[in-house]
């Protein structure tokens, strides 16, 4: 990933290096619309992952050893052409066996990278290849779907993660430069305090919690983090972001962390948000400060009309002292980069969204989230409807092509990134307040609200449901459908 930004012109051009990956299907025969899966047709793959141990100079005088996609954190950018069929080879160099997700395409069951979804594995030392056709268009990403359970060197908390565009099959071109940005924690360790309170918490939801933690035995083990990377490098490492007065600058930008819902911000400037999860959204809005839950992607253009030397950043000081952050350099401006608080204010999806009626779902199915404390020195559990996710279970009939409404009722008092593989979500009611037209594929339920949201599945087979915070996925929090 290229440390400054890239007009998109030249980003379809650059090398990136021997680990590159080119424009998938540009230039070539399509591969085969569906390859049996672990097949091995003739001639070379279109996109090639190489899963193996990598060291990652993520700051001055610090490199640490993490596993990664070709040799490089994070891995190196994919684009796909909407519809345009491509051949995948993943080799595993580890001692592990792997899953690879790629996470928001409409792809089926076998290839998305899920065990729960009974989905191809990487064998240790192996290798396996498929096709897949991209779609939707717009920004998707690539990461590790292990369980990680106790150990904190795998699954989303490594360097197994990287962006992926599908290109759409019409596409405007309504700006100067293109942006691709992905944050990422790192050095991960338990800790007793719990989750950052919930700024926009309501006086009722916070006398429910200190209720309910006088009656409950004491919060099990949480995740804290040393250092913070933008493209895989802590603020002021790597190369700024490089503008020019009067641009029209659409950032991409995915958070790819494995626990840590963040705000972003940069300063003397604000955000036109026009896509979300990769989507774009029924009415752009401005907006100061940036809020994306674990694996929530934000597309806005930023118009460059301050010149200077800023900060894009989150509004938490001790994570931009730790590394979250990147510089933002306006030609022929030199100096030491400035950082403005912004003013702090609620995060609301329904902004981007139609107001008008949606169309009735032909089941409502209720999704009810919950915690069992841990205790000192324990994992907390996470359940669905009052129960963790159990492998043997059987999985909820869904048909094909019908509308379903699933409402996320969060009982617990974190705030939870939940994602839908396989599918988009339309999102139809966000705390009370209806929307149409906003549609996603992950989406942050704050504690103690609900957030519904309408679905038509239109594939065949297990989809999963689950949190993306990786430690709540591994304790519990999940659940399976089947399309038939």
């Amino acid at each position: 990933m290229p440390g400054s930004s890239t007009s998109r012109r030249d980003f379809l051009q650059s090398a990136f290096g021997a680990s590159a990956i080119a424009l998938a299907g540009c230039g070539r025969a399509p591969a085969p619309a569906s390859a049996p899966p672990g097949s091995s047709p003739a001639g070379s793959a279109d996109i090639t992952l190489r899963i193996s141990p990598t060291l990652a100079n993520i700051a001055k005088d610090h490199t640490i050893s993490t596993i990664g996609y070709n040799g490089q954190v994070p891995g190196p950018p994919i684009r796909m052409r909407e519809g345009v069929p491509v051949t995948i080879d993943i080799f595993n160099d580890t001692e592990t066996a792997e899953f690879v997700h790629w996470h928001g395409l409409i792809v089926p069951a076998d290839v998305d990278g899920a065990a729960e979804e009974k989905s191809l594995s990487v064998p240790a030392h192996g290798h396996i290849r498929y096709s897949l056709t991209p779609q939707p268009a717009g920004l998707r990403f690539v990461h590790s779907h292990v369980m990680a359970m106790s150990d904190l060197n795998r699954g989303t908390y490594t360097g197994q993660f990287g962006i992926v565009y599908v290109e759409p099959k019409n596409n405007p071109g309504q700006f100067d430069q293109e942006v691709f940005l992905i944050t990422h924690e790192w050095e991960p360790f338990y800790t007793a305090a719990e989750e950052m309170e919930d700024e926009d918490i309501t006086p009722a939801e916070k006398a429910r919690k200190e209720r309910e933690d006088k009656n409950a035995k004491p919060n099990g083990w949480e995740i804290g983090y040393q250092r913070f990377t933008i493209n895989g490098k802590a603020l002021g490492y790597g190369d700024p972001v490089r503008v020019k007065e009067g641009e029209r600058v659409l950032f991409h930008i995915v958070n790819a962390s494995a626990t840590e819902n963040i705000q972003l911000a940069l300063s003397g400037h604000r955000f036109e948000i026009v896509a979300l999860d990769g989507n774009p959204v029924p009415h752009p809005q401005m907006v100061d400060v940036l809020e994306l839950g674990t694996a929530e992607r934000i597309s806005a253009i930023i118009e460059m009309k301050n010149p200077g030397v800023w900060i894009l950043g989150t509004p938490h000081d001790d994570d931009r002292r730790d590394g979250m952050g990147i510089v933002v350099e306006y030609a022929n401006k030199t100096g030491a980069p400035r950082w403005i608080k912004p003013q702090h204010k609620p995060w609301d999806y329904t902004i981007f969204g139609e107001t008008g009626p949606v169309p009735e779902p032909v089941e409502t199915i209720p999704l009810s989230f919950g915690k069992i404390n841990g205790g000192a020195g324990g994992f907390n559990r996470w359940t669905v409807n009052g129960n963790p996710f159990d492998d043997k279970a059987a999985p909820r009939d869904l048909k094909k092509g019908s509308r379903y409404r699933l409402v996320f009722d969060n009982q617990t008092d974190d705030s939870h990134p939940v994602h839908l593989h396989r599918n988009t979500f339309e999102l139809t009611t966000v705390y009370g307040k209806a929307i149409a037209g906003v549609r996603k594929d992950v989406v942050l339920v704050k504690g103690y609200r609900k957030i519904a949201v309408d679905f038509t599945p239109s594939m065949e087979g297990l989809t999963l449901f689950h949190c993306h915070q990786q430690l709540h996925m591994d304790y519990g929090f999940k659940t399976l459908f089947n399309v038939t």
